[in-house]
C-alpha cells in the first residue's frame, strides 16, 4: 500500500512529510445487511506536509503539527461513525486532517480488506492542498 509523496519536484526544506502507515481501525462501512450490523477492518494510510520552521529551530512539540492527537481524531471519527461508502470516510478523515491550520496538502488512502472476492482489498485515494492550483 504504498503512497507517493505529494509534488515533490519542488522540495523545500522547511516542509514537513508526516506519514501515518496502516492505521488498523474496525467500523460499520458498506450498504449490504452483513455490512451494516457488523464492524468490518479498514486500514488507513495518510500523507500530510506542513512547514515545519519553528518545530526545526525551537525543537518544542508547541511549534510541530502533532500527530498523535490527528491520529487520535481520526480513530474516535471512523469508530465512532457508520459510513456506506469509502469515498465518504475517505473525504471525511481528509477533512478532519485538514481542519489543522498548519496542514498545507494531505493525502488520505483507505483499503477496505476482503471487500472483493480475489483482491486484498479496495481502496480510495483522495487529497487536499491549501495552496492554489496552478494552471497550465
Amino acid at each position: 500500500m504504498a503512497m507517493l509523496a505529494l509534488d515533490d519536484q519542488h522540495l523545500d526544506h522547511d516542509l514537513a512529510t508526516i506519514r501515518i502507515k496502516n492505521l488498523r481501525l474496525r467500523t460499520y462501512i458498506g450498504i449490504k445487511d452483513d455490512e451494516i450490523r457488523n464492524r468490518q477492518d479498514v486500514v488507513i494510510n495518510a500523507v500530510i506536509r506542513y512547514r515545519a520552521d519553528k518545530a526545526l529551530a525551537f525543537n518544542h512539540i508547541e511549534q510541530a503539527l502533532n500527530y498523535r492527537t490527528i491520529t487520535k481524531q481520526v480513530i474516535a471519527h471512523v469508530e465512532d461513525n457508520r459510513f456506506q461508502l469509502l469515498e465518504r470516510m475517505t473525504r471525511e478523515v481528509l477533512d478532519l486532517i485538514m481542519s489543522f491550520e498548519q496542514v498545507l496538502t494531505a493525502q488520505v488512502e483507505i483499503d477496505k480488506p476482503h471487500a472483493l472476492r480475489f483482491a486484498d482489498s479496495v481502496s480510495i485515494t483522495l487529497s487536499d492542498s491549501r495552496e492554489p492550483r496552478r494552471s497550465n
